[in-house]
């Protein structure tokens, strides 16, 4: 094997697994603040890819208006979905709402359906489709798109939570919900905040991603399953853990696929996973847990 299919396999993995770090990234968000492991996180990323599909094919909307408008709306649907489908079932146990949100996962991609129908659509590229060549591996400008919001978005997270009074709120509300209540905070809204941020996440890594693969009303699906097992890998509750956890999955898929075959990408991922989690259940990044006695 030469070092430029190295070389290429390499980038495409990192390409596609920043999307999957920034669907971890959403799940942990939302872990973080409310214990809720949400399954619908992968429907925030299709529906960033669609709707700046949609909103530019429909409303005829340039490029740069039809992907914010796709981010803010979806960002919106989060917010709609915490108040509608979380919030009235707040009393109820874990399990039941993971319940609720893999009810809602199922719910958005159906009314997708039924509006926009099956059809795979595409997202134009944002600067063409001109490879850029280098060491003799061919890279799409898409996808120096896709490593510089990613690192970006990164970047912007961890000063929202290390430098905002309303991230530190939301960190607090993570570590004693009651405690952060008893000095002012006010935990639904922190929740609420934390569902828009994460469905805003999952928007960005939508569109980023939609010029490369296309994308349809089923592929949250996927890229929620992908995200979650990023999660896990990374640290569950460890956001940069998370993002990593996507990079790492994303250059696995990519080497599976070069080196074995692309029918075994999504099984090599998820058995390279399982083996880890018998080794280290906590991810590569999680603290390892301790029970006082």
């Amino acid at each position: 094997m030469d070092t430029a299919s190295l070389l290429q396999y390499l980038v495409s993995g990192l390409t596609v697994g920043s999307t999957y770090g920034l669907t971890a990234l959403g799940f942990t968000i939302i872990f973080n603040t409310t214990g809720i492991i949400n399954f619908a996180q992968g429907e925030f990323v299709m529906l960033g890819g669609m709707l700046a599909v949609i909103l530019g094919q429909a409303l005829g909307l340039p490029l740069v208006p039809a992907v914010l408008g796709a981010v803010a709306l979806t960002t919106l649907a989060g917010g709609l979905v915490e108040r509608l489908a979380i919030r009235p079932a707040r009393g109820a146990s874990p399990i039941q709402l993971v319940i609720v949100t893999i009810g809602v996962s199922i719910l958005i991609r159906g009314l997708v359906m039924l509006l926009w129908g099956k059809d795979t659509f595409a997202l134009p590229h944002f600067s063409g489709m001109r490879p850029i060549l280098f060491a003799g591996a061919a890279m799409l400008p898409q996808s120096l798109w896709v490593l510089a919001v990613t690192l970006t978005l990164l970047a912007a997270l961890r000063a929202f939570f290390t430098a905002t009074i309303h991230g530190k709120a939301m960190l607090a509300c993570s570590h004693d919900p009651g405690a952060a209540a008893l000095v002012g905070v006010n935990v639904r809204r922190m929740v609420l905040a934390s569902f828009m941020l994460s469905a805003l996440v999952g928007a960005v890594g939508g569109v980023i991603l939609a010029p490369l693969t296309m994308t349809a009303y089923d592929v949250g699906i996927l890229l929620g399953l992908k995200g979650f097992a990023a999660c896990i890998l990374g640290g569950l509750g460890n956001p940069f853990g998370a993002a990593a956890g996507g990079l790492i999955l994303g250059v696995l898929e990519a080497f599976g696929a070069g080196l074995v075959s692309s029918a075994y990408k999504d099984a090599i991922t998820f058995i390279i996973l399982l083996a880890l989690l018998f080794a280290r259940p906590t991810g590569l990044f999680g603290a390892r847990s301790a029970d006082r006695v």
